[in-house]
């Protein structure tokens, strides 16, 4: 497994090794100690599911207030992602800014994304599946946003916005400036 930081401190790509022959290819998606190793050591409890049948589908950008503050640990098993992470630690060097990279069930690359960091996703490919582990339970009750074409994040989504496929929900976030942020910079 190859773990490498990203251009945003805690944000990691990491990539399974995959071993193939004429079958097909066998990975270790999830090795707790070499997650350890690289700095990862949490618990997770929780794996969802995502089906979106069309490309263009944007989910996010979703966060939980502490203390339901979520790590996410996210790979795509069937398509392609735009995967974006934003940092929306107050007083953070990177406050603001995102990354964005393509997850795809393809290579098999996973995006880690710590605690205090608004992620979503816009799907490249239709009929694109995407699972990811959490650290804490979903609550209803913690659940947040910013919105996803907010231009002070200038987050080139790959998509023509006025075909982006969005929930009611995710059209109504707040946007980086009326953001009052529950994390802060340690």
């Amino acid at each position: 497994m190859q773990i490498r930081e990203l251009a945003i401190a805690g944000l990691k790509l990491i990539v399974p090794r995959r071993h193939g022959d004429a079958r097909g290819f066998f990975a270790e998606i999830y090795r707790d100690d070499a997650l350890r190793a690289a700095g990862i050591e949490l618990a997770f409890v929780q794996e969802n599911q995502a089906f979106s049948r069309a490309a263009g589908v944007v989910r996010g950008l979703h966060f939980q207030r502490p203390p339901m503050a979520q790590a996410k640990l996210v790979r795509v098993s069937r398509g392609a992602i735009l995967d974006v992470a934003v940092d929306i630690r107050r007083g953070s060097p990177a406050y603001g800014r995102h990354v964005a990279v393509v997850l795809d069930a393809a290579d098999g690359a996973q995006l880690f994304v710590p605690e205090g960091f608004a992620h979503g996703y816009c799907t490249l490919q239709p009929d694109t599946e995407v699972v990811y582990k959490v650290n804490r339970y979903y609550s209803p009750a913690d659940d947040c946003g910013l919105l996803w074409n907010d231009p002070a994040l200038a987050i080139d989504w790959r998509i023509d916005p006025a075909a982006a496929i969005l929930s009611d929900k995710d059209r109504r976030q707040p946007t980086l400036a009326e953001l009052v942020s529950p994390f802060a910079f340690p």
